[in-house]
Parts: structure tokens; sequence; C-alpha cells
């Protein structure tokens, strides 16, 4: 349906469903399936019919299977370079600031939680906002491709 270079991702998904496209989902409730889900209402669609499918399987899985059927998916950057070589799927649509998935990690309160291991659990969290630890999450590679960013 056009969508190469299509930076808003409703947009691209309106197409999807416009077109009928073979479309997989998770189907699990999964963080990508409830941003897909805010996508499909920004776009005005609702995901059902034949062109839909909810797999209920993990995020590699999806992918190969979104390639088998020449259909289209929602995929976090770094599976999707972990399995690149496993499917014919191309990137068609990036950048939008909605498909920004952030983690994060917080230490309990120890003063509502006592069994807290307050030392253990702020030495972890020095450890991942050191310089060192964003060295290597940000020079974590594979085939060359960069698979996941800090962000500041």
């Amino acid at each position: 349906p056009g969508l190469k270079g299509v930076a808003d991702v409703a947009a691209a998904m309106g197409k999807i469903a416009a077109a009928m496209a073979s479309y997989v989902s998770r189907g699990d409730d999964s963080g990508t399936q409830s941003r897909e889900k805010q996508l499909c209402k920004a776009a005005g669609i609702v995901p059902d019919g034949e062109w839909y499918l909810e797999a209920g399987r993990g995020m590699g899985e999806l992918i190969v299977m979104a390639g088998e059927r020449q259909g289209y998916t929602l995929s976090d950057r770094g599976t999707y370079i972990a399995y690149a070589e496993k499917t014919p799927l191309q990137i068609v649509s990036e950048g939008d600031k909605r498909l920004f998935n952030p983690y994060g990690v917080i230490m309990v309160n120890p003063a509502r939680h006592k069994h807290v291991k307050v030392d253990l659990a702020k030495a972890f969290l020095d450890c991942l906002s050191s310089n060192q630890a964003k060295q290597l999450i940000t020079g974590f590679r594979k085939g060359g491709k960069q698979l996941f960013y800090i962000a500041e």
C-alpha cells in the first residue's frame, strides 16, 4: 500500500487497513500490542477482519510469521534486527515519536517495603547508570546495527 518512508506510523496503519493488507499482531496484551491499539485508534481504524491476525506469539515468531504471510507487523528494533536474516520483512516506517519504547528501573521504597535490600538495589541502579553500562548498551550491535539507545 505504498508505505516505504511514511514517517507517521498511524497513517501507515491506516493505509494497511484501507488496503486490507495482511497484518499480524502479537494478540497477547503485550506492550507492543497495546501500542498497536493506540496507533489504530489514532488512525481511526478498528483492527479486525480477514486482513488482521492476532497470532498470540512472541515478537521473534511474529516477525517470521508476518514475513511468511508477506504482511506487516509492529516490532521493536532490537528483535527485528536479531531476526532480519530469518524474514524478508523490511522497515517501512520509523522515527515517529509514538514508537519510542522506553525501559526504566526504579528502586522500591524501603520505607514502604522493609524487605528491600537497599544496598544491592542502589548498586544495581548505579551500575546501570554508569558510563560503562551506557557504552555497553549503545555498543551492542548485530550485523553492524545498533539495537538499543539511551534516552538522556
